[in-house]
């Protein structure tokens, strides 16, 4: 009967772990996740910027051009 007991026990113990384990996987993957999603944002805000700045540069260009006429 003691046997019996601590093989349960010991079964119980063991699914925690695998959900302990699973737990502590997920949490890294979302934090991965997490971490490249933070990196393509700034990516495209990067992009942005400097597409604005482009077409800033081409209207100001635009403008100097029409003044002059």
């Amino acid at each position: 009967m003691k046997t019996l007991i601590a093989l349960a026990a010991l079964l119980l113990f063991g699914c925690g772990l695998e959900t302990a384990g699973s737990a502590a996987t997920t949490g890294k993957l979302q934090a991965d996740e997490a971490k490249q999603a933070k990196e393509s944002l700034d990516a495209m805000k990067t992009s942005l910027d400097a597409a604005s700045k482009e077409a800033d540069a081409k209207n100001r260009a635009l403008e100097e051009a029409a003044a002059k006429n």
